[in-house]
C-alpha cells in the first residue's frame, strides 16, 4: 500500500502553501526546513512589504503560517537538511540530518520547494563595485533599510539626496549565461522607489532600465503611481561602470533614448539583482534524479499546462525552484503541486 504522507522540502511561501493544501484535505504533510523558522527568502532577507499589494511582509507571512502551526496534519522539521533519496512514487525514503541526527523520512510523494538565490553582483567583473563601495547595494540590502525605516547611506549614515536603481543585474545577460528575465525585479525596484520617496521625501530617485517589464496588474498598481504620484524618474539607459567621485558615486553609461554617453552622480546605487537556482534546488535535483534546464532550475515536463510535474513520477516542484516566479505564481504552483502529489498517492494506492 502506498505511503499516504507527502514530504515537502523547503519552508518558504511555496512549502507553506503546499502544506496547508495537503493538511486541509486530511493528509499528513511533513515539512522540512534547513533554518530554525519558516518564511524562506521573504523572512530571511527581511522583506519590507510584498509586491504588488505592499502589505507588511512580516504580517503577511505570519498570517500565512498560522494554519500549519500546531496542526496535527503537519509535521514541521526545522534545522533539517536532506542528504539523499531513494524509492519511487508511493514509497520514497529520504535521508536527512535533523538537529544533528541522521533520520530517514518515508513518504508517498515529494514536493520540492527550495526556492532561489539572489544573483551575486560580484560576478559581473565588479563593474558595479558592489564589494568596493559601501553605498552600492542590492535590492535585498535596500529591503532591510526600508523595513527598519532607516534609509541612510551605509558609508556615513547620512540621508541620501539622489539615488538610482540599475535594472537587470544578473538577468538578460548572455555573457554570464543568464539570458532569462527574472520577472519581478522591475516591479520590486519600482515598489522600493515608492518606499524611498515615502520615507525620504526630499530624495530624488532614478531607475535606469533596458525596458520595464510589469506583469499583470503591476503596471497600474506600481509603475504608473511611481511616476505620477511619487515622481520617480525612469531613464532608458545602460550603466557600464560605477566609480567613486569624492564622497559620492559616479555612474557611467549610455542614455539609449538620446543615444549619448551619460555620467551622473549619486549618493546610493541599488542593483536590481535577479534570481538563480539555490544550492538546495541543485542538490534536490541530484538526489532525486530530476532533470534540470540549461540554467539549473528544475525542469517541469508539462509546459504551460502543468508547471509542477518533474521527470520523476511522484516528485513535484513548486515556486522559484523551477524558474523565476513572483509570489502569485508561487502560491498557485504550490496548490497545484499539493493536488498532484495527493493524486499520485491515490492512484498508486489503488493500482
Amino acid at each position: 500500500m502506498a505511503n499516504q504522507n507527502v514530504l515537502i522540502i523547503g519552508g518558504g511561501v511555496a512549502g507553506i502553501e503546499a502544506a496547508k493544501g495537503i493538511a486541509d484535505l486530511g493528509y499528513k504533510a511533513i515539512l522540512v526546513e534547513k533554518r530554525d523558522r519558516l518564511g524562506g527568502n521573504p523572512d530571511e532577507q527581511q522583506y519590507s512589504v510584498l509586491t504588488p499589494d505592499r502589505r507588511d511582509a512580516s504580517e503577511a507571512l505570519s498570517d500565512m503560517m498560522a494554519p500549519i502551526l500546531d496542526n496535527e496534519n503537519v509535521d514541521l522539521m526545522y534545522n533539517t537538511i536532506v542528504t539523499g533519496a531513494s524509492g519511487s512514487v508511493g514509497n520514497f525514503k529520504v535521508k536527512a540530518v535533523s538537529m544533528g541526527k541522521e533520520v530517514e523520512i518515508e513518504a508517498g510523494a515529494v514536493i520540492v520547494a527550495t526556492g532561489f538565490s539572489h544573483f551575486d553582483p560580484g560576478r559581473e567583473t565588479q563593474k558595479y563595485g558592489y564589494y568596493e563601495h559601501d553605498d552600492v547595494l542590492t535590492l535585498t540590502d535596500a529591503e532591510k533599510l526600508l523595513k527598519e525605516h532607516k534609509f541612510v547611506r551605509p558609508s556615513n549614515g547620512e540621508v541620501p539626496k539622489r539615488i538610482c536603481f540599475i535594472q537587470c543585474v544578473g538577468s538578460r545577460d548572455r555573457q554570464i549565461g543568464n539570458e532569462y528575465c527574472s520577472k519581478v525585479c522591475c516591479g520590486i525596484s519600482s515598489q522600493q522607489a515608492i518606499e524611498v520617496r515615502e520615507q525620504v521625501p526630499d530624495c530624488k530617485v532614478y531607475i535606469f532600465y533596458i525596458d520595464m517589464r510589469m506583469y499583470g496588474y503591476w503596471e497600474n498598481e506600481i509603475y504608473w503611481p511611481a511616476q505620477e504620484e511619487f515622481k520617480v524618474n525612469y531613464i532608458k539607459g545602460i550603466a557600464t561602470e560605477i566609480v567613486k567621485k569624492g564622497d559620492r558615486l559616479l555612474v557611467k553609461g549610455e542614455d539609449t533614448t538620446l543615444r549619448r554617453p551619460m555620467e551622473v552622480e549619486m549618493d546610493m546605487v541599488i542593483l536590481a539583482v535577479g534570481m538563480e537556482p539555490s544550492e538546495g534546488t541543485k542538490k534536490m535535483a541530484e538526489y532525486f534524479g530530476l532533470k534540470q534546464n540549461k540554467y539549473n532550475f528544475i525542469e517541469t515536463i508539462g509546459g504551460p499546462l502543468d508547471t509542477v510535474s518533474t521527470t520523476v513520477p511522484g516528485v513535484y516542484a513548486a515556486g522559484a525552484c523551477t524558474g523565476p516566479a513572483d509570489l502569485e505564481d508561487t502560491v498557485s504552483a504550490a496548490g497545484l503541486a499539493a493536488m498532484k502529489a495527493l493524486g499520485s498517492i491515490r492512484r498508486n494506492g489503488n493500482a
